[in-house]
């Protein structure tokens, strides 16, 4: 079978579905390419129900587009609320602008946005191959009932949060650590019916908590991948263990697991430019967004659009966790859910103009991006 495409989008995370609805709004043929049957990725599979800021910490939004549209669409069909002075609410800005949602909520939304632009939607296929011709991405190769498929496209974008497209196709890559932890939804019966809450065991954004003699995934492979899912499993039957003895099986147990390994940073290219660690609250020349530090007020970050724009590699676009930014607080804060919409996005705009002027994302004008981005109310400069 052969496929033919102007955009081809890889992952259905955030970042993947910023940017295939930013390709079908601009009239673009786009395909989504998804490895498990649920859009969303961290956010759905990974049950990581925390849409973290839009804003600075000071009472100023500094993303908008798709990223904010994805943040009310979390809550569209569950709990959760927009707070007090965000988004047109009166009040006093007395949090960030954030929210907490239910998984299978956010899933239900994200069906209807996809839906609603006719994109070509590709559950249960996984990436296995990359086809190219001299250093042009051309096509790649996907497995599923159908068999082996190849899918061509004019543009790529990479979203599957591990760089899989860019490795297939030989960009050089860098591999991130990962300490152990684990997400899941956990039950309590208390006389009264179940009520279900987020349980998080582990190691956190610092590796604070990571339990003793644990292995670190130092290298993103299918044996290791493997080995974390199963070693976080054990973490979770070792806390119910205790918890059950303490207690019943009636009163705590498991309610829901992650589908998908909830790795915070595996695989990253290599790109035209980096997002540093020391470049916050600066201008940056080539910045086509603004990412806010989540963890407290006043840090942000302007993305370069080299970032997202792998070297030698050509036809391909990086989207999300993936992309170019140095270990530490820059890769922390790029990997996060709102900052992985928000460059889906710009990968989205970049892909468009290249599609339209018959080029590659590199030989894509700065100016002509930033036009896309006023557009569509997207702020790039503090």
């Amino acid at each position: 079978m052969m496929e033919k495409y102007d955009v081809l989008v890889a992952g259905a995370g955030v970042a993947g579905i910023a940017a295939a609805l930013e390709c079908a709004r601009s009239g673009m043929k786009t395909a989504l390419i998804e490895k498990t049957i649920l859009p969303g990725g961290l956010a759905t599979s990974g049950l990581v129900n925390i849409y973290l800021p839009l804003c600075d910490g000071n009472g100023r939004q500094v993303i908008h587009g798709i990223s904010e549209e994805l943040l009310k669409g979390s809550i569209k069909y569950g709990p959760g609320a927009i707070p007090s002075g965000w988004n047109g609410v009166p009040g006093r800005k007395e949090s960030r602008y954030m929210v907490i949602f239910s998984p299978s909520s956010f899933v239900l939304a994200i069906d209807e946005l996809l839906e609603n632009e006719n994109i070509d939607v590709w559950y249960d296929t996984q990436i296995c191959g990359a086809i190219t011709r001299g250093s042009r991405l051309t096509g790649i190769e996907v497995l599923n009932k159908s068999g082996k498929i190849a899918l061509k496209a004019s543009c790529f974008i990479d979203a599957t949060g591990d760089a899989d497209i860019a490795n297939f196709a030989g960009a050089e890559c860098e591999q991130g650590e990962n300490r152990l932890s684990i997400w899941s939804i956990n039950g309590s019966s208390k006389g009264q019916g179940s009520s279900p809450d987020m349980l998080r065991l582990g190691a956190d954004d610092s590796g604070r908590g990571h339990p003793e003699n644990a292995p670190v995934l130092r290298e993103i492979n299918g044996k290791n991948t493997t080995a974390f899912v199963l070693e976080s499993r054990r973490l979770l039957r070792r806390h119910y263990d205790r918890k059950q003895k303490a207690h019943s099986r009636e009163n705590e147990y498991p309610l829901s697991l992650p589908t998908m390994a909830q790795f915070r940073t595996t695989r990253k290219i290599r790109g035209m430019s980096s997002i540093r660690n020391d470049a916050f609250n600066r201008n940056i020349d080539d910045s086509v967004g603004i990412m806010p530090e989540w963890r407290f007020a006043g840090k942000v970050w302007e993305v370069p659009y080299g970032s997202i724009v792998p070297v030698k590699i050509k036809g391909l676009l990086v989207a999300g966790r993936c992309l170019d930014a140095e270990t530490g607080d820059a890769w922390n804060v790029a990997r996060v859910i709102p900052c992985a919409a928000l460059t889906g996005q710009i990968a989205g705009v970049s892909a468009v103009l290249a599609v339209r002027n018959k080029t590659t994302p590199d030989n894509v004008g700065i100016g002509d991006i930033r036009k896309s981005l006023d557009r569509r109310g997207i702020i790039y400069h503090m």
